[in-house]
């Protein structure tokens, strides 16, 4: 009976303690992982494209990228021969890039990017890899300093057309890769200051006869200078720039030696405004000798017989607009771009002077005047796969060159026009 009295108290006890005590919860916090002090990840994208044309083009790497429709040129029963449509497949724009950071340096972040695709250097080298990108940048809090190659300073990585082509709006936007030094600072939360000195590289400057790939920059003993403020918040990003240049042709002509230049000065606007609907984003630029961005124009050569080449910068202006959807699934888009040859500042030539263009859009005695282009898409996109149909449509006058010896296209001008379909599909990772 002890016993039996003994366990049931035994067992009362044990039931009063489990209703009464309540659990203890850790008080301890989770630890959070230490940061890397080396971290290297790789990214990129496999992309194919098919394109077709109605008419041949100016154009780069077996007609990835077109840039302005050709000249009429009538044959002897008078038909164009330049009336023919063209198509491709084409994958040589896949990208393969390495970012890295280490140890900070001097009190900074250090952060490094490589990258690259296989567009090649030139029509001989397509499908091999090709340097886009190679830089290495130091960040403190309002300071930062990029020493390397990446975008040239006209082209801004947050405002650029949104085209399925691979051409990111060319002609009409400036694109490519420059060595440079860049420092930045901010000046306030929103407001930024960069200024880029720079060596032009990807792509190459117009040469004057006589001279080799990029010698105009090589001979020039400054670099190329830009200014640029920039003013970022959550919706909108605006920023005005300026630029210098000054480009030496040659260090030889007519039998001495040369130091003549080739001066010019650009400008640069541009905004975005986005928001979870959609977004809109324009840019202008006006300026000399920007054949290097893939625009229209570069610099023409005076010559008296005896004498040496002067040079004078051929000016163009560039405008475009683009407005899209920032659907998650599936967002239209539609991009105008418009660029105007400007021609040089000359008024006519001398007695015994002759001229040279050198530069883009000029084929012997008929130059572009202007060129328009409108193109509409839509992209499709799942997880990290994209595919975008796209129809673009590209006009250019062309024109023989104006008896003042400036370059332009005043006469006998004839409009050519190409329509182009093509479909983008890109795998990212």
């Amino acid at each position: 009976m002890k016993k039996i009295i003994m366990l049931s108290f035994v067992a009362f006890s044990f039931v009063g303690n489990a209703q009464t005590t309540t659990p203890t919860t850790p008080t301890t916090t989770p630890v959070k992982p230490a940061e890397k002090e080396w971290d290297v990840s790789m990214y990129g994208f496999i992309r194919t494209d098919y394109i077709w044309d109605t008419r041949k083009s100016a154009q780069v790497r077996e007609y990835n990228l077109n840039l302005y429709p050709l000249d009429e040129v009538l044959d002897t029963n008078g038909d164009d021969i330049n009336a023919a449509g063209q198509s491709n497949f084409l994958s040589v724009v896949s990208r393969l890039g390495v970012k890295a950071k280490g140890p900070n340096v001097w009190g900074a972040k250090a952060t490094g990017n490589l990258e690259g695709d296989f567009f090649g250097n030139t029509e001989a080298s397509i499908g091999l890899f090709r340097l886009r990108h190679a830089y290495a940048n130091l960040e403190w809090s309002k300071t930062s300093l990029t020493v390397g190659q990446t975008w040239y300073p006209t082209f801004i990585p947050e405002v650029f057309p949104g085209v399925a082509n691979f051409s990111t709006g060319i002609l009409f936007n400036p694109f490519g890769w420059a060595s440079q030094v860049k420092l930045k600072q901010n000046l306030t939360k929103e407001l930024t200051f960069a200024l880029t000195a720079y060596k032009e590289r990807e792509f190459t400057t117009s040469t004057a006869t006589g001279g080799t790939q990029n010698s105009a920059s090589i001979n020039s003993a400054i670099p190329t200078f830009h200014g640029q403020f920039q003013f970022k918040n959550k919706n909108w990003i605006a920023g005005l720039g300026a630029e210098y240049k000054s480009l030496q042709p040659l260090t030889e002509s007519a039998g001495k030696v040369s130091k003549e230049k080739a001066n010019s000065t650009s400008i640069v606007a541009y905004f975005k405004y986005s928001n979870d609907k959609f977004s809109i984003k324009a840019y202008g630029i006006s300026g000399g000798d920007m054949s290097n961005l893939v625009m229209l124009g570069g610099f023409a050569g005076y010559t008296v017989t005896g004498q040496q080449e002067k040079y004078e910068a051929i000016k163009t202006s560039a405008y475009w607009i683009d407005i899209a959807s920032n659907g998650k699934k599936i967002a239209p888009g539609l991009f105008i771009g418009y660029t105007k040859n400007d021609g040089t500042d000359k008024n006519g030539l001398a007695a015994g002077e002759t001229v040279k263009f050198y530069g883009r859009g000029f084929s012997g005695t008929r130059v572009v005047d202007n060129i328009l282009r409108a193109s509409a898409r839509v992209d499709f996109k799942q997880n990290k796969f994209r595919i975008t149909p796209e129809l673009e449509y590209t006009a250019a006058t062309w024109g023989d060159l104006n008896t003042n010896a400036n370059g332009t296209a005043d006469l006998n001008q004839k409009d050519v026009k190409n329509f182009r379909a093509m479909v983008s599909c890109v795998y990212s990772f």
